[in-house]
């Protein structure tokens, strides 16, 4: 579980990302929880991005995808969303204790 002061911290961070991953009107399947995971394998903070034909609002999708994932909600802004997971092997971000 992140404290406020480091999701602050993480938000910052995403503020400049461009999203990597977009989910469609397809949905959340299995395809979309294996890239997402491959993702936070290999960069621990991505943006990702609901798009207007989907099913899903951000904060749906972004709640299932964490839950799946094993990874933190961070925030959701209209239809842009942020998630972090924690690389135990090779750490990128330093968080503020």
């Amino acid at each position: 579980m992140l404290t406020g002061k480091q999701r602050s911290f993480l938000k910052s961070k995403a503020h400049n990302m461009d999203s990597i991953v977009q989910i469609g009107k397809d949905g959340i399947n299995e395809n979309v929880i294996a890239q997402v995971d491959e993702t936070l394998e290999a960069r621990e903070l991505i943006k990702l991005r609901v798009l207007n034909n989907s099913l899903y609002s951000a904060k749906e999708a972004a709640h299932e995808l964490a839950e799946a994932c094993k990874a933190e909600f961070i925030q959701a802004i209209g239809n842009v969303f942020v998630l972090y997971r924690e690389n135990k092997e090779i750490k990128k971000y330093n968080l503020p204790k």
